[in-house]
């Protein structure tokens, strides 16, 4: 029997002691994971007084009045009154004739406004476009960056920056010859080297920036750096120390680990130039940004832009650095064990620290998702549950040791509404995997749209969920980022990638007829709605287009189309539980003989046509 001390001292922390799993059992959480994240809560430094207030930051409409009030301003976002489509897309892996083997801000304009204007589309959802580390190697993962405040410099087309076109000819030459290999990588198929892009693009960055700002655009850039404030001073300090000593700040000499030394180095001159580089390729970022925006609803978007929030930051990064007293450092976030992932899942990312963040009134977060709104119709919150409660995995402990540490949701919720109200934008919640139904009614009574993922979406006794059974309030998709595409299930490649990783937990035939299984009723279900033939078995492009059909006669206020479905790829971006075994989020957009697709081939893909007007309902 547990200690009931311990239990009780554990709930006093907003730890839970036993949770439901998938399977809707209960589980008693060990005596050792619950001291084990009781310490770790209690290790964390008093808060730095600049959280009570935010910091220098101005986001759109979250604030703290006179008497205390959580971060949020109030206000729902608005809900859709209509029926939209668009497409889900890895950014870094479409690319076009002119980005750098790596997909762009340019790359997204241009797909924005060609899909509403030729497509109909109303909205284009990226993966996180957060900062990863200032020199290689690069990380991979979108969903473990350096800073979630920040943009990865890897997404500048660098010849729409202005002082480009000011150069000297030999020096727009010396670009040129830069960016060839790059531009060559981009007709084949061969995995995302965002080393070699990085590296690339920021010698013709570093060129580019010795032409002086003046006039306006020196005006702008200062506007810019008093916007951002400390936040920006922070991100700038990390960046130029990181070069100095290394990416991870846990390893760097005394000195540099406090997170209020960011003004003041920079202050000091000991840096150089480089915190100015750093501050000065976000502003060119924020320009490409609102640039993106703009070119999508100018092309007749509704919604325009969609960007994704990770759920956490790497423990070795800017954000963890600066944010010391609200991050805990010795728990990681993760997830139980689901059908799918059957050994729990561990994202080496480090919790916020209940207490602390209520302490700092939430604004911390506001400000978060601000940041993430400027330029945005929309904002899809990875893992939105955390907003309420977060799968904490003790540093050393398999991700199945872990429990569930309660935030104050009313608090968080109201951060993310008042910013989306603000500005004016739509609010997504991922809320996949193991979630109270209560939960979902909160988020949609907040006006916040959940996501429905139709290969899991299920009648109470297994069988695909009927159209008219589906929520309104919701982001509609197929798959995600974590699953594969559609051809990879109906080949039943997803089970044999995952039996040769070793992430099954039940013999590899076994899970082979679940799939089967799976399949079987989907068939059924698309004959039972008339969009295939009773009894036929559809080639992937058919079964693709039909499951699209089929998410057009739900009521879900937005369609998500993946891009990799509609070219017909069928290799996963990322298999949750792996890192070195698989090529996590460095796959580019190809098609089903996995030969590159660019930009330009979009329009003249009879798959790309056929899966959008099925999206469209025509």
């Amino acid at each position: 029997m547990i200690d009931p001390d311990l239990v009780r001292r554990a709930v006093a922390a907003g730890i839970a002691p036993v949770y439901q799993n998938w399977r809707g059992e209960t589980v008693e959480v060990s005596e050792e994971t619950l001291a084990a994240i009781l310490a770790a809560l209690n290790e964390v430094p008093e808060i730095d007084p600049r959280r009570r207030t935010g910091g220098a930051r101005t986001t759109a409409g979250a604030g703290t009045d006179g008497a205390g009030q959580e971060a949020g301003g109030g206000g729902q976002p608005p809900v859709p009154a209509g029926r939209s489509w668009g497409f889900t897309v890895q950014l870094y892996s479409l690319r076009s004739r002119g980005s750098w083997g790596h997909g762009d801000l340019r790359d997204l304009a241009d797909l924005a406004a060609w899909s509403a204007r030729e497509l109909g589309a109303g909205f284009v959802l990226v993966n996180p476009l957060h900062a990863a580390e200032p020199l290689p190697p690069i990380s991979s993962s979108p969903y473990l960056p350096m800073s979630r405040m920040f943009v990865s410099p890897l997404y500048l087309r660098v010849e729409d920056i202005p002082e480009y076109r000011l150069l000297p000819e030999r020096d727009r030459d010396r670009i040129t010859h830069l960016a060839a290999p790059l531009r060559a990588r981009n007709a084949t198929g061969d995995l995302i080297d965002r080393d070699a892009v990085w590296t690339a693009k920021r010698a013709a960055l570093e060129i580019i920036r010795t032409v002086p700002l003046t006039g306006q655009r020196l005006a702008a850039y200062q506007r810019f750096r008093e916007r951002e404030g400390s936040d920006l001073d922070d991100w700038a300090a990390w960046c130029a120390l990181a070069q100095l000593h290394g990416p991870d700040w846990r390893k760097w000499p005394d000195s540099a680990r406090d997170p209020r030394s960011g003004a003041d180095v920079i202050a000091s001159g000991r840096l150089g130039a480089q915190p100015d580089f750093h501050a000065w390729l976000q502003w060119l970022l924020d320009e490409q940004l609102a640039a993106a925006q703009h070119a999508a609803n100018a092309a007749g978007m509704d919604t325009g832009i969609i960007h994704d929030l990770a759920v956490g930051v790497n423990p070795a990064g800017a954000d963890a650095w600066a944010q010391q007293d609200l991050l805990v450092p010795g728990l990681t976030v993760g997830a139980p064990p689901d059908g799918f992932n059957q050994r729990g899942q561990d994202w080496a990312q480090p919790p916020w620290h209940p207490q602390r963040l209520a302490a700092a009134r939430y604004r911390p977060l506001a400000n978060l998702f601000g940041a993430a709104l400027r330029y945005a119709g929309g904002l899809r919150v990875d893992h939105v549950m955390g907003l309420r409660r977060l799968w904490c995995v003790p540093v050393g402990m398999p991700p199945d040791c872990g429990a569930y540490v309660q935030y104050d949701y009313d608090a968080s919720i109201a951060a993310l509404g008042g910013e989306a109200a603000a500005a004016g934008a739509l609010a997504i919640g991922e809320d996949l995997g193991t979630v109270e139904p209560w939960f979902r009614s909160y988020l949609a009574d907040h006006g916040i749209l959940g996501t429905s993922l139709l290969w899991f979406a299920r009648e109470p006794d297994g069988t695909p969920l009927r159209p008219e059974h589906w929520r309104r309030a919701c982001m509609a998709t197929v798959g995600t980022h974590d699953v594969p595409p559609v051809p990879g299930f109906l080949t039943g490649e997803q089970v044999a990638v995952r039996a040769r990783l070793g992430l099954l937990k039940v013999p590899e035939e076994a899970e082979r007829a679940t799939a089967a299984l799976m399949l079987s009723r989907w068939r059924a279900a698309l004959a039972r709605e008339g969009l295939i033939g009773a009894g036929s078995d559809p080639d992937p492009a058919e079964f693709t287009v039909a499951l699209y059909a089929f998410l057009a006669r739900t009521p879900a206020a937005l369609i998500g189309v993946s891009l990799a479905d509609a070219v017909g790829d069928s290799r996963t971006q990322n298999i949750p539980g792996t890192s070195d075994e698989y090529p996590n989020w460095r796959i580019p957009l190809c098609d089903s003989e996995h030969r590159a697709v660019l930009l330009e081939d979009l329009p003249s893909l009879p798959l790309v046509q056929a899966v959008a007007q099925a999206a469209a309902g025509t």
